[in-house]
Protein backbone atom coordinates (compact mmCIF):
# COMPACT_ATOMS: atom_id res chain seq x y z
CA UNK A 1 0.00 0.00 0.00
CA UNK A 2 2.87 2.37 0.80
CA UNK A 3 4.13 2.00 -2.76
CA UNK A 4 1.08 3.79 -4.18
CA UNK A 5 2.06 7.31 -5.21
CA UNK A 6 -0.36 9.88 -6.60
CA UNK A 7 0.74 12.90 -8.58
CA UNK A 8 -0.70 16.27 -7.59
CA UNK A 9 -2.96 16.21 -10.65
CA UNK A 10 -4.25 12.68 -9.90
CA UNK A 11 -4.87 13.64 -6.28
CA UNK A 12 -6.81 16.72 -7.38
CA UNK A 13 -8.92 14.69 -9.81
CA UNK A 14 -9.66 12.01 -7.19
CA UNK A 15 -10.68 14.60 -4.59
CA UNK A 16 -12.97 16.39 -7.05
CA UNK A 17 -14.45 13.08 -8.16
CA UNK A 18 -15.00 12.08 -4.53
CA UNK A 19 -16.71 15.39 -3.71
CA UNK A 20 -19.12 15.44 -6.63
CA UNK A 21 -20.10 11.77 -6.26
CA UNK A 22 -20.32 11.53 -2.46
CA UNK A 23 -21.45 15.02 -1.46
CA UNK A 24 -23.38 16.27 -4.52
CA UNK A 25 -24.89 13.01 -5.74
CA UNK A 26 -23.40 12.99 -9.25
CA UNK A 27 -22.98 9.73 -11.13
CA UNK A 28 -20.35 8.93 -13.78
CA UNK A 29 -21.39 8.77 -17.43
CA UNK A 30 -19.79 6.25 -19.75
CA UNK A 31 -18.95 7.94 -23.05
CA UNK A 32 -17.27 6.12 -25.90
CA UNK A 33 -14.28 7.81 -27.51
CA UNK A 34 -13.69 10.26 -24.65
CA UNK A 35 -10.23 10.16 -23.12
CA UNK A 36 -8.57 11.92 -20.16
CA UNK A 37 -11.82 13.43 -18.92
CA UNK A 38 -14.54 12.29 -16.53
CA UNK A 39 -18.19 13.16 -17.13
CA UNK A 40 -20.56 13.28 -14.16
CA UNK A 41 -24.31 13.75 -14.24
CA UNK A 42 -26.97 14.96 -11.80
CA UNK A 43 -30.17 16.01 -13.56
CA UNK A 44 -31.55 17.63 -10.42
CA UNK A 45 -28.79 20.22 -10.10
CA UNK A 46 -28.18 23.58 -11.78
CA UNK A 47 -25.13 22.09 -13.46
CA UNK A 48 -26.51 18.82 -14.77
CA UNK A 49 -23.09 17.93 -16.17
CA UNK A 50 -19.71 18.26 -14.46
CA UNK A 51 -16.56 17.48 -16.45
CA UNK A 52 -13.15 16.94 -14.90
CA UNK A 53 -10.65 17.36 -17.73
CA UNK A 54 -7.07 16.19 -17.23
CA UNK A 55 -6.24 16.24 -20.94
CA UNK A 56 -3.50 18.79 -21.74
CA UNK A 57 -4.86 21.75 -23.71
CA UNK A 58 -2.09 23.80 -25.27
CA UNK A 59 -3.72 26.93 -26.70
CA UNK A 60 -6.97 28.79 -27.38
CA UNK A 61 -7.64 26.83 -30.58
CA UNK A 62 -7.63 23.53 -28.67
CA UNK A 63 -9.73 25.13 -25.94
CA UNK A 64 -12.32 26.32 -28.48
CA UNK A 65 -12.47 22.84 -29.98
CA UNK A 66 -13.01 21.39 -26.51
CA UNK A 67 -16.00 23.72 -26.05
CA UNK A 68 -17.40 22.65 -29.42
CA UNK A 69 -16.96 18.96 -28.58
CA UNK A 70 -18.52 19.41 -25.13
CA UNK A 71 -21.52 21.21 -26.57
CA UNK A 72 -21.99 18.42 -29.14
CA UNK A 73 -21.94 15.69 -26.47
CA UNK A 74 -24.30 17.72 -24.28
CA UNK A 75 -26.87 17.85 -27.07
CA UNK A 76 -26.81 14.07 -27.27
CA UNK A 77 -27.20 13.71 -23.50
CA UNK A 78 -30.00 16.29 -23.56
CA UNK A 79 -31.96 14.28 -26.13
CA UNK A 80 -31.27 10.99 -24.37
CA UNK A 81 -32.32 12.22 -20.94
CA UNK A 82 -35.34 14.17 -22.20
CA UNK A 83 -33.94 17.38 -20.68
CA UNK A 84 -35.24 20.76 -21.84
CA UNK A 85 -32.23 22.69 -20.62
CA UNK A 86 -28.71 21.69 -19.65
CA UNK A 87 -25.79 23.55 -18.11
CA UNK A 88 -22.30 22.09 -17.75
CA UNK A 89 -19.32 22.84 -15.56
CA UNK A 90 -15.93 21.99 -17.03
CA UNK A 91 -13.03 21.81 -14.56
CA UNK A 92 -9.65 21.88 -16.30
CA UNK A 93 -6.66 20.62 -14.32
CA UNK A 94 -4.04 20.71 -17.08
CA UNK A 95 -4.30 23.91 -19.12
CA UNK A 96 -1.31 25.33 -20.96
CA UNK A 97 -0.08 28.87 -20.40
CA UNK A 98 -1.17 29.84 -23.93
CA UNK A 99 -4.85 29.35 -23.09
CA UNK A 100 -5.92 32.95 -22.52
CA UNK A 101 -9.61 32.60 -23.34
CA UNK A 102 -10.65 31.01 -20.03
CA UNK A 103 -9.04 33.84 -18.10
CA UNK A 104 -10.94 36.48 -20.10
CA UNK A 105 -14.36 34.83 -19.77
CA UNK A 106 -15.25 31.66 -17.87
CA UNK A 107 -18.79 31.23 -19.21
CA UNK A 108 -19.43 30.09 -22.78
CA UNK A 109 -23.13 29.71 -23.62
CA UNK A 110 -24.24 26.75 -21.44
CA UNK A 111 -20.71 25.77 -20.36
CA UNK A 112 -18.97 27.30 -17.34
CA UNK A 113 -15.22 26.73 -17.22
CA UNK A 114 -12.88 26.60 -14.23
CA UNK A 115 -9.11 26.12 -14.09
CA UNK A 116 -7.56 24.31 -11.11
CA UNK A 117 -3.99 23.17 -10.73
CA UNK A 118 -4.07 22.21 -7.02
CA UNK A 119 -6.68 21.73 -4.33
CA UNK A 120 -5.70 25.05 -2.69
CA UNK A 121 -7.00 26.88 -5.78
CA UNK A 122 -10.56 26.11 -4.61
CA UNK A 123 -10.45 28.92 -2.03
CA UNK A 124 -9.66 31.45 -4.78
CA UNK A 125 -12.37 30.32 -7.20
CA UNK A 126 -15.52 32.42 -6.82
CA UNK A 127 -17.74 30.27 -9.04
CA UNK A 128 -17.04 27.00 -7.20
CA UNK A 129 -17.43 28.59 -3.75
CA UNK A 130 -20.75 30.13 -4.80
CA UNK A 131 -22.27 27.09 -6.47
CA UNK A 132 -20.70 24.42 -4.24
CA UNK A 133 -20.11 26.14 -0.86
CA UNK A 134 -19.03 22.93 0.92
CA UNK A 135 -16.37 21.97 -1.61
CA UNK A 136 -13.43 23.37 0.42
CA UNK A 137 -14.52 21.86 3.72
CA UNK A 138 -15.24 18.44 2.20
CA UNK A 139 -11.81 18.30 0.55
CA UNK A 140 -9.90 18.76 3.80
CA UNK A 141 -8.58 15.23 4.27
CA UNK A 142 -6.20 14.13 7.01
CA UNK A 143 -5.06 11.09 5.04
CA UNK A 144 -2.09 11.33 2.70
CA UNK A 145 -0.62 9.26 -0.10
CA UNK A 146 -1.70 5.63 -0.27
CA UNK A 147 -4.06 6.01 2.69
CA UNK A 148 -5.85 8.88 0.95
CA UNK A 149 -6.04 6.95 -2.30
CA UNK A 150 -7.64 3.98 -0.54
CA UNK A 151 -10.14 6.14 1.33
CA UNK A 152 -11.27 8.00 -1.78
CA UNK A 153 -11.52 4.79 -3.79
CA UNK A 154 -13.45 2.91 -1.10
CA UNK A 155 -15.89 5.79 -0.56
CA UNK A 156 -16.63 6.07 -4.27
CA UNK A 157 -17.06 2.30 -4.64
CA UNK A 158 -19.37 2.18 -1.61
CA UNK A 159 -21.49 5.00 -3.05
CA UNK A 160 -21.66 3.27 -6.44
CA UNK A 161 -22.73 0.00 -4.84
CA UNK A 162 -25.42 1.79 -2.84
CA UNK A 163 -26.81 3.48 -5.95
CA UNK A 164 -26.71 0.18 -7.85
CA UNK A 165 -28.67 -1.48 -5.04
CA UNK A 166 -31.32 1.28 -5.21
CA UNK A 167 -31.69 0.88 -8.96
CA UNK A 168 -31.91 -2.88 -8.58
CA UNK A 169 -34.68 -2.45 -5.99
CA UNK A 170 -36.64 -0.18 -8.34
CA UNK A 171 -36.15 -1.97 -11.66
CA UNK A 172 -36.07 -5.60 -10.59
CA UNK A 173 -39.12 -7.45 -11.89
CA UNK A 174 -41.87 -8.04 -9.31
CA UNK A 175 -44.97 -10.16 -9.63
CA UNK A 176 -47.94 -8.08 -10.79
CA UNK A 177 -50.61 -9.19 -8.31
CA UNK A 178 -52.85 -6.09 -8.40
CA UNK A 179 -52.85 -6.05 -12.21
CA UNK A 180 -54.16 -9.62 -12.36
CA UNK A 181 -56.83 -8.90 -9.73
CA UNK A 182 -58.03 -5.91 -11.76
CA UNK A 183 -58.06 -8.01 -14.92
CA UNK A 184 -60.13 -10.67 -13.15
CA UNK A 185 -62.67 -8.03 -12.08
CA UNK A 186 -62.89 -6.70 -15.65
CA UNK A 187 -63.40 -10.19 -17.07
CA UNK A 188 -65.99 -11.09 -14.45
CA UNK A 189 -68.11 -7.96 -14.98
CA UNK A 190 -67.79 -8.18 -18.77
CA UNK A 191 -69.22 -11.68 -18.98
CA UNK A 192 -71.72 -11.07 -16.19
CA UNK A 193 -72.93 -7.95 -17.95
CA UNK A 194 -73.52 -9.86 -21.17
CA UNK A 195 -75.47 -12.50 -19.29
CA UNK A 196 -77.59 -9.91 -17.48
CA UNK A 197 -77.64 -6.47 -19.11
CA UNK A 198 -79.34 -4.97 -16.05
CA UNK A 199 -76.05 -5.27 -14.16
CA UNK A 200 -74.29 -2.98 -16.66
CA UNK A 201 -77.17 -0.52 -16.60
CA UNK A 202 -76.81 -0.18 -12.83
CA UNK A 203 -73.06 0.54 -12.78
CA UNK A 204 -72.30 2.54 -15.94
CA UNK A 205 -71.83 6.30 -15.92
CA UNK A 206 -74.74 8.57 -16.85
CA UNK A 207 -75.12 12.32 -17.33
CA UNK A 208 -75.31 14.62 -14.33
CA UNK A 209 -79.04 15.12 -14.85
CA UNK A 210 -79.68 11.39 -14.38
CA UNK A 211 -77.10 10.30 -11.83
CA UNK A 212 -79.21 11.45 -8.87
CA UNK A 213 -77.60 10.16 -5.69
CA UNK A 214 -75.93 7.17 -7.37
CA UNK A 215 -72.46 8.64 -7.11
CA UNK A 216 -70.96 5.15 -6.95
CA UNK A 217 -71.32 5.04 -10.74
CA UNK A 218 -68.31 7.36 -11.01
CA UNK A 219 -66.29 4.48 -9.54
CA UNK A 220 -68.06 1.33 -10.77
CA UNK A 221 -68.10 2.30 -14.44
CA UNK A 222 -64.30 2.00 -14.46
CA UNK A 223 -64.69 -1.78 -14.46
CA UNK A 224 -67.59 -2.00 -16.94
CA UNK A 225 -67.27 -2.75 -20.66
CA UNK A 226 -69.81 -3.63 -23.31
CA UNK A 227 -67.98 -3.44 -26.64
CA UNK A 228 -65.72 -6.45 -27.19
CA UNK A 229 -62.95 -4.45 -28.86
CA UNK A 230 -63.03 -1.81 -26.10
CA UNK A 231 -62.83 -4.55 -23.46
CA UNK A 232 -59.97 -6.37 -25.16
CA UNK A 233 -57.98 -3.19 -25.84
CA UNK A 234 -58.21 -1.95 -22.25
CA UNK A 235 -57.44 -5.36 -20.77
CA UNK A 236 -54.43 -5.81 -23.05
CA UNK A 237 -53.16 -2.33 -22.17
CA UNK A 238 -53.66 -3.06 -18.47
CA UNK A 239 -51.79 -6.35 -18.80
CA UNK A 240 -48.83 -4.83 -20.65
CA UNK A 241 -48.28 -1.38 -19.16
CA UNK A 242 -50.11 -1.96 -15.88
CA UNK A 243 -47.87 -4.83 -14.88
CA UNK A 244 -44.80 -2.73 -15.70
CA UNK A 245 -45.94 0.24 -13.62
CA UNK A 246 -46.90 -1.99 -10.71
CA UNK A 247 -43.43 -3.52 -10.77
CA UNK A 248 -41.77 -0.10 -10.86
CA UNK A 249 -43.86 1.87 -8.40
CA UNK A 250 -45.33 -0.74 -6.05
CA UNK A 251 -48.68 -2.47 -5.62
CA UNK A 252 -50.45 0.01 -3.32
CA UNK A 253 -49.36 3.08 -5.27
CA UNK A 254 -50.36 1.41 -8.54
CA UNK A 255 -53.82 0.56 -7.19
CA UNK A 256 -54.36 4.14 -5.98
CA UNK A 257 -53.22 5.59 -9.32
CA UNK A 258 -55.54 3.23 -11.20
CA UNK A 259 -58.60 4.15 -9.13
CA UNK A 260 -57.98 7.91 -8.86
CA UNK A 261 -57.25 8.19 -12.59
CA UNK A 262 -60.40 6.21 -13.42
CA UNK A 263 -62.51 8.45 -11.19
CA UNK A 264 -60.94 11.58 -12.70
CA UNK A 265 -61.71 10.25 -16.19
CA UNK A 266 -65.30 9.57 -15.10
CA UNK A 267 -65.75 13.08 -13.71
CA UNK A 268 -64.46 14.78 -16.85
CA UNK A 269 -66.54 12.44 -19.03
CA UNK A 270 -69.66 13.23 -17.01
CA UNK A 271 -69.10 16.93 -17.57
CA UNK A 272 -69.57 16.36 -21.30
CA UNK A 273 -72.28 13.68 -21.22
CA UNK A 274 -75.70 14.62 -22.51
CA UNK A 275 -78.85 13.69 -20.61
CA UNK A 276 -79.37 10.52 -22.61
CA UNK A 277 -75.69 9.57 -23.03
CA UNK A 278 -73.83 6.81 -21.20
CA UNK A 279 -70.15 6.10 -20.56
CA UNK A 280 -68.23 3.08 -19.36
CA UNK A 281 -64.77 1.57 -19.47
CA UNK A 282 -61.30 1.73 -17.95
CA UNK A 283 -59.98 4.31 -20.41
CA UNK A 284 -59.30 6.92 -17.72
CA UNK A 285 -57.40 4.38 -15.61
CA UNK A 286 -55.33 3.18 -18.57
CA UNK A 287 -54.34 6.74 -19.43
CA UNK A 288 -53.61 7.35 -15.77
CA UNK A 289 -51.07 4.53 -15.97
CA UNK A 290 -49.51 6.21 -19.01
CA UNK A 291 -49.40 9.55 -17.18
CA UNK A 292 -47.76 7.88 -14.20
CA UNK A 293 -45.13 6.27 -16.42
CA UNK A 294 -44.44 9.69 -17.95
CA UNK A 295 -43.82 11.19 -14.52
CA UNK A 296 -41.79 8.20 -13.34
CA UNK A 297 -39.80 8.22 -16.57
CA UNK A 298 -38.92 11.88 -16.08
CA UNK A 299 -37.24 11.15 -12.74
CA UNK A 300 -35.53 8.02 -14.07
CA UNK A 301 -34.98 9.44 -17.55
CA UNK A 302 -31.37 8.31 -17.59
CA UNK A 303 -32.78 4.78 -17.93
CA UNK A 304 -36.24 5.31 -19.47
CA UNK A 305 -35.99 8.42 -21.67
CA UNK A 306 -35.70 6.43 -24.89
CA UNK A 307 -38.75 4.29 -24.06
CA UNK A 308 -40.79 7.33 -23.01
CA UNK A 309 -39.84 9.29 -26.11
CA UNK A 310 -40.18 6.49 -28.67
CA UNK A 311 -43.09 4.47 -27.21
CA UNK A 312 -45.12 6.10 -24.43
CA UNK A 313 -45.52 9.62 -25.86
CA UNK A 314 -46.39 8.40 -29.40
CA UNK A 315 -48.91 5.95 -27.89
CA UNK A 316 -50.59 8.75 -25.94
CA UNK A 317 -50.68 11.13 -28.90
CA UNK A 318 -52.03 8.51 -31.33
CA UNK A 319 -54.84 7.49 -28.97
CA UNK A 320 -55.77 11.09 -28.21
CA UNK A 321 -55.93 11.82 -31.94
CA UNK A 322 -58.04 8.72 -32.61
CA UNK A 323 -60.43 9.62 -29.81
CA UNK A 324 -61.02 13.00 -31.45
CA UNK A 325 -61.94 11.24 -34.70
CA UNK A 326 -63.96 8.54 -32.92
CA UNK A 327 -65.85 10.17 -30.00
CA UNK A 328 -66.90 6.78 -28.63
CA UNK A 329 -63.30 6.21 -27.51
CA UNK A 330 -63.74 8.80 -24.74
CA UNK A 331 -61.41 11.76 -25.27
CA UNK A 332 -62.52 13.37 -21.99
CA UNK A 333 -61.81 10.18 -20.02
CA UNK A 334 -58.36 9.94 -21.60
CA UNK A 335 -57.41 13.52 -20.76
CA UNK A 336 -58.90 13.36 -17.26
CA UNK A 337 -57.13 10.10 -16.46
CA UNK A 338 -53.81 11.14 -18.02
CA UNK A 339 -53.52 14.31 -15.94
CA UNK A 340 -54.71 12.52 -12.81
CA UNK A 341 -52.06 9.83 -13.32
CA UNK A 342 -49.34 12.48 -13.28
CA UNK A 343 -50.72 14.35 -10.26
CA UNK A 344 -51.43 11.20 -8.25
CA UNK A 345 -47.89 9.95 -8.83
CA UNK A 346 -46.60 13.36 -7.73
CA UNK A 347 -48.61 13.01 -4.50
CA UNK A 348 -47.48 9.43 -3.84
CA UNK A 349 -43.86 10.11 -4.76
CA UNK A 350 -41.13 8.28 -6.63
CA UNK A 351 -38.89 6.00 -4.59
CA UNK A 352 -35.45 7.52 -3.87
CA UNK A 353 -36.30 10.60 -5.94
CA UNK A 354 -39.06 12.85 -4.59
CA UNK A 355 -38.94 14.72 -1.28
CA UNK A 356 -41.69 15.14 1.31
CA UNK A 357 -42.13 18.75 0.15
CA UNK A 358 -42.72 17.58 -3.43
CA UNK A 359 -45.26 15.01 -2.22
CA UNK A 360 -47.16 17.67 -0.28
CA UNK A 361 -47.25 19.87 -3.38
CA UNK A 362 -48.50 16.87 -5.36
CA UNK A 363 -51.32 16.28 -2.83
CA UNK A 364 -52.38 19.92 -3.07
CA UNK A 365 -52.35 19.91 -6.88
CA UNK A 366 -54.26 16.61 -7.03
CA UNK A 367 -56.90 17.87 -4.56
CA UNK A 368 -57.44 21.07 -6.56
CA UNK A 369 -57.66 19.08 -9.79
CA UNK A 370 -60.28 16.66 -8.44
CA UNK A 371 -62.34 19.49 -6.95
CA UNK A 372 -62.24 21.25 -10.32
CA UNK A 373 -63.38 18.10 -12.13
CA UNK A 374 -66.14 17.62 -9.57
CA UNK A 375 -67.30 21.17 -10.20
CA UNK A 376 -67.38 20.54 -13.96
CA UNK A 377 -69.20 17.21 -13.51
CA UNK A 378 -71.94 18.31 -11.14
CA UNK A 379 -72.28 22.05 -11.55
CA UNK A 380 -70.72 22.98 -14.87
CA UNK A 381 -69.62 26.35 -16.14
Amino acid sequence: MSEIVMSKTDELVMKLLHYFIIEEGYTPIILHGVQNEIWLENLGEEYKIVRIVSNYIHNDEQFTYDLFKTNHVMKKIKRKTFSFDMNALSIFVNLGENVKKIKEENHFHKISCVELTKIDDLSANTLLKEKFPSIIKENNFKEKGAELFMKLTMDINAKSEKEAAKNEAVFSKKKAIVTYILLAIHFFLFFLGHINIDILENIILVGKENIGTEYYRIFTNIFAHYSVWHFLFNCYALYVIGSELESLIGKIKFFIIYLVSGIAGSLLSMAFLGDMELALGATGSIFGILGSILYFGYYYRVYLATIVRSQIIPLILVNLFLSILVPEMGFAAEVGGLVAGVFTTMALGIQYKTTTFEKINGCIVLFIYLVFLGFLAFIGI
